[in-house]
């Protein structure tokens, strides 16, 4: 018998089109409309970015996001992985092989710090000088473990497995001494963390020298690269910590049983896919190390000392009272200047954000209602910025209304 095979899929088709035609009815039928807003072109306006971060991105930066994806399994992707990692040593002044970025902000790091660190039923010992110690103190409470005020004896009573201080409290405008502390911990077998955001690039930190265990920071402050990836880097001590746990960490993403395999840190010969890395973010990541590499890191701490010192002078002459008395413990990165009796800070910031185009930011957590705080970091750590933060903040005193009382 013999089948003309055109005749036979015309039959088909004639028998299959109304079938055909009401599946496509019900899959071209939408209930909900496009939404209006995304319709229109993205819009982002110019500002001076002079609050505690992000900072304004240099072009630089922005062009090496902005090259064309590659995978990230590549070959060439694990190589800007790698000289990422070279980067941080250098910044953070480690030699420490565990030395990688998380995909995700200073808060991916803290989180990656503690959950891997600590397990259930083990104590952590936080000094809370602002709302980044309080922050590591629930994080350490979610995770199984407890936390105590910081005390001279605390140590002692409490067998923390790891101890957490941060160096540059962006919240209070505070910069941690941070001499003797990793001596103390390893005398009583205690991991030594310590979060840089706001600091790193900014005010002198020596990760290997200062016997810290580990160190973390973001991208978008002092390094001003786009918001998004958090070096941290852990030495040997909490290699074995981590590595030699009774429990899984909390969290599968932030397990670095696997980042280590993904950043080529656990000494195997292949890679492994653990999760999807931000590549544009590693590219921009990967151009502000090498701008810090490039201007040298004394030259970065000096640089933010002396804006900031030219920074508090203008403060002062205009009779701008610093919140933090001692020079020595100011945060050179983020300044914070008490409010001035009689005005509303959010009337002078909403001020001057509308006439100036400049973002200047409250206080933070525990610092609310009793600070303002002016970020002069990276790219944006220039006199003539320094400048232009002064007058907006002379222009808001001059025009925006002071209560009699």
């Amino acid at each position: 018998l013999f089948w003309d095979t055109n005749m036979m899929q015309r039959a088909l088709f004639r028998r299959s089109a109304p079938l055909l035609q009401q599946l496509e009815r019900s899959m071209s039928t939408v209930t909900i409309p496009p939404p209006a807003c995304m319709l229109r072109p993205l819009e982002a306006p110019l500002r001076y970015l002079f609050g505690p971060g992000p900072s304004n991105v240099p072009p630089r930066i922005l062009a090496a996001g902005a090259k064309p994806i590659i995978g990230h399994m590549h070959s060439e992707m694990f190589e800007v992985m790698d000289d990422i990692k070279e980067g941080i040593r250098y910044a953070f002044q480690t030699q420490n092989n565990m030395t990688i970025s998380m995909s995700g902000s200073g808060h991916a790091a803290m989180e990656c710090a503690v959950f891997n660190t600590v397990e259930p039923g083990e104590s952590v010992l936080v000094a809370i000088n602002g709302i980044w110690g309080e922050r590591v103190a629930e994080i350490a409470e979610r995770s199984g473990g407890s936390w105590h005020a910081l005390l001279r004896i605390a140590m002692q009573k409490h067998k923390p497995v790891l101890f957490f201080l941060t160096h540059g409290e962006s919240s209070a405008g505070l910069c941690h001494l941070v001499d003797g502390i990793g001596d103390i911990c390893r005398k009583h077998n205690c991991l030594f963390l310590v979060d840089t955001v706001a600091s790193l690039g900014a005010a002198p930190i020596f990760m290997d020298k200062q016997n810290i265990d580990i160190l973390y920071t973001g991208s978008q402050k002092a390094l001003n690269a786009p918001p998004g990836t958090a070096p941290i880097s852990f030495n040997d001590r909490a290699c074995h910590k981590m590595f030699n746990r009774k429990t899984k960490p909390l969290s599968y993403l932030f397990d670095m049983t696997y980042l280590s395999n993904y950043w080529g840190c656990d000494g195997k010969p292949a890679r492994i896919y653990h999760h999807t890395g931000p590549v544009s973010g590693f590219f921009a990541l990967r151009e502000s190390l090498a701008i810090l590499a490039e201007k040298g890191l004394e030259e970065s701490w000096r640089k933010h000392k002396e804006i900031a010192a030219y920074l508090y002078k203008g403060l002062e002459d205009m009779g701008l009272k610093l919140f933090i008395p001692d020079r020595d413990l100011r945060l050179p990165s983020v300044t914070t200047i008490a409010i001035p009796d009689g005005y509303d800070w959010r009337e002078m910031l909403a001020y001057i954000m509308k006439h100036h185009q400049m973002e200047m930011t409250g206080g933070l957590g525990p610092s609310v209602g009793m600070v303002m705080r002016v970020g002069l970091m990276g790219y944006n750590c220039e006199k003539f910025n320094a400048d232009k933060a002064l007058h907006a903040l002379q222009d808001a005193l001059k025009n925006c209304k002071k209560s009699k009382a």
